[in-house]
């Protein structure tokens, strides 16, 4: 499964931003990106290399959220035969409150229903009340909380949604069909 063939810009005149696979040469900045807005209070544990092993991976795509030459923000998402994994989601805070983070797992969501994948899992930290609702709003539900997982120091709640469920929230789009 090649994830990475092809530029997939969204459409519409509102998103002004282009949706497209990062390039190896963006992990050092991606893994910034990460420690400031996913990982902070925690040891950083996505560095540049994490980052582009996964550009690199075929059954990985991380996704770029491109505002003119810089990123205003991406996902990265590990895709299986019977399920996908949501590792990271970040936007920029200057960027927030635009469709940025709804667009990029719209993308993603496409992609892994085009593949037959119909589950996507993730983790988020507990107390991120705002992703929680985020998340849920697209249709994912509460599975538990995982004690410690993160460095031991915090907690994690695990969320699911099967995609068979259909759209969760209007203005869906994903990777042409």
């Amino acid at each position: 499964m090649d994830l990475h063939s092809e530029s997939r810009p969204m459409p519409g005149p509102v998103f002004a931003y282009r949706l497209e696979p990062a390039r190896s040469p963006e992990a050092g900045l991606l893994a910034v990106m990460a420690r400031e807005l996913v990982e902070s209070g925690l040891r950083a544990s996505w560095d540049a290399a994490r980052i582009a092993w996964h550009i690199r991976h075929p059954d990985s795509v991380v996704l770029a959220a491109r505002a003119g030459t810089g990123i205003a923000g991406f996902a990265i998402m590990r895709y299986g035969d019977d399920s996908a994994h949501l590792n990271l989601l970040a936007v920029a805070p200057s960027h927030r409150r635009r469709g940025i983070a709804r667009r990029l797992m719209n993308w993603l969501e496409g992609t892994a229903l085009t593949a037959g994948t119909f589950t996507i899992g993730l983790e988020l930290r507990a107390g991120n009340l705002a992703a929680r609702a985020f998340y849920a709003s697209l249709g994912y539900r509460e599975l538990g909380s995982v004690p410690g997982y993160y460095q031991g120091v915090e907690s994690a709640i695990r969320m699911e949604r099967d995609l068979r469920s259909g759209p969760a929230a209007p203005g869906q789009s994903g990777p042409p069909r």
